[in-house]
């Protein structure tokens, strides 16, 4: 029987901790580990930091716009740096955050979420912000195929709160109420106990009361960008997500991958003891 989504990354989470390594090939990043800004060095950065997280997180995040600037053959790239990551047991979220409608949303979800596909990933981030219920295709193919969906509900940009504060008719925020429509989706699909296959994506420097979030219900997987070089630190797992930090992946990838390709070990390493000596206080 295969195991659902939410169960996986609470597996991963509970065996390997919070740590998600993205995996974000800036052009300085490139210059810095001395490879070209290419199609090649995309993918030589790709899998040396499959490399590197095999075995030490549970999970990776490549940022697929770093991939896709370099056309075709980057978009290769990105096939082989996922591929490899799935084949050394990690689970692999395409951030890719895709949104759509109709038969347009569905072929994105068949692109990243249909296993055998060239982008097959574990799990693909998508835009609700033309309706939740544009995603419904996305929902369906992750849930027929064992995948996840991560959706932006509460996101650490500057621009975002004008939008995702607004309050709805039902007075709830934006961001709220894309948290109750997706768990009202996680609810009647999801056995009790287990937690959602339909994530979120909350950034580790939002300021939940006011974005207006609480938990998600059943207990679904948090993705929270914002830790490391964009300002949160281990610290701000617990003092952030209070009673939901067991569900939350810490996305860093500037703050890791600075350490250069031989030293991309020790600095996970490293930060995987702070957040386990963090959870464990």
């Amino acid at each position: 029987m295969t195991v659902r989504f939410g169960e996986r990354v609470r597996s991963a989470l509970g065996a390997q901790g919070p740590l998600c390594v993205g995996v974000d090939p800036h052009g300085a990043l490139l210059d810095a580990w001395n490879l070209p800004r290419s199609a090649a060095g995309v993918r030589e950065f790709g899998l040396r930091t499959v490399d590197a997280a095999a075995g030490r997180v549970g999970v990776i995040k490549p940022q697929v716009s770093f991939f896709e600037c370099f056309g075709s053959a980057g978009m290769a790239s990105l096939e082989d740096v996922m591929r490899a990551g799935r084949e050394a047991g990690l689970i692999v979220i395409a951030d890719a955050k895709r949104g759509d409608i109709g038969t347009t949303m569905d072929a994105y979800a068949e692109a990243w979420l249909a296993p055998g596909s060239p982008f097959e990933a574990d799990a693909l981030t998508v835009n609700p912000y033309l309706g939740v219920g544009a995603l419904t295709g996305a929902f369906a193919a992750a849930e027929a195929h064992g995948k996840g969906v991560f959706v932006l509900a509460a996101t650490s940009n500057p621009e975002a709160p004008t939008l995702q504060t607004a309050k709805t008719a039902t007075g709830e925020t934006v961001s709220a109420s894309v948290m109750t429509t997706v768990s009202a989706f996680n609810a009647s699909h999801t056995p009790a106990g287990e937690w959602g296959s339909l994530g979120f994506v909350i950034g580790a420097t939002v300021d939940a009361d006011a974005a207006g979030i609480t938990s998600a219900n059943p207990p679904a997987p948090i993705l929270a960008p914002g830790f490391g070089a964009q300002g949160a630190g281990p610290a701000d797992l617990v003092a952030r997500f209070g009673a939901t930090a067991p569900t939350v992946i810490a996305s860093e990838s500037r703050s890791i991958l600075s350490a250069g390709p031989d030293g991309l070990a020790v600095a996970i390493d490293t930060r995987i003891r702070t957040y386990r000596e963090i959870l464990d206080a």
